[in-house]
């Protein structure tokens, strides 16, 4: 879990935002399971608060992305996910097949890491770098489920085929 210089009260008070129940539950789950999905917080949310609907953590979110307290992020073909870390000019890497997300450093470290040949005078202060793959634990089921392999047979090679096209 990132440590944060100052409580969460503290920061939502910094962002000019009321210290709510249901801000600082959202704050404080994301803070422990990163890259989750909105039905995951309200999810989590739910556990401590008991009742909170999924709207108010909706509202929340949205609140805290435009504060700059929480990252959206939305790889191709995934649910928007939502994070504590950022401005730090990390990248993420997403497995193909379970959906797992991960933070990856950058590499260069400054932000933005990539220039595009030409920027067309944009003014370029971030690029978006997301790594596609497959995580460990789905190598090995893709691994463990694969056909094995065929070998083949050298005889087999040098046979004629005795069927004539008729």
């Amino acid at each position: 879990m990132p440590q944060h210089a100052i409580s969460i009260p503290e920061e939502l008070r910094t962002h000019g935002l009321r210290v709510t129940a249901p801000r600082h539950a959202v704050l404080k789950w994301l803070a422990e399971h990163p890259h989750a999905t909105a039905e995951q917080i309200h999810q989590g949310v739910c556990a401590e608060l008991n009742v909170v609907t999924k709207q108010a953590v909706y509202g929340v979110l949205s609140v805290c992305v435009d504060a700059g307290l929480v990252r959206r992020i939305q790889p191709a073909g995934h649910a928007a996910r939502f994070e504590r870390r950022k401005h730090d000019n990390h990248h993420h890497l997403v497995c193909r097949a379970c959906g797992r997300i991960e933070d990856c450093d950058c590499h260069t470290g400054t932000a933005p890491c990539l220039q595009p040949a030409d920027d067309h005078a944009f003014a370029i202060d971030e690029a978006e770098i997301v790594f596609w793959g497959l995580c460990e634990a789905c190598r090995g089921q893709a691994e463990s489920q694969a056909p094995p392999a065929r070998t083949c047979n050298q005889n087999s090679l040098n046979k004629p085929n005795w069927r004539s096209a008729s």
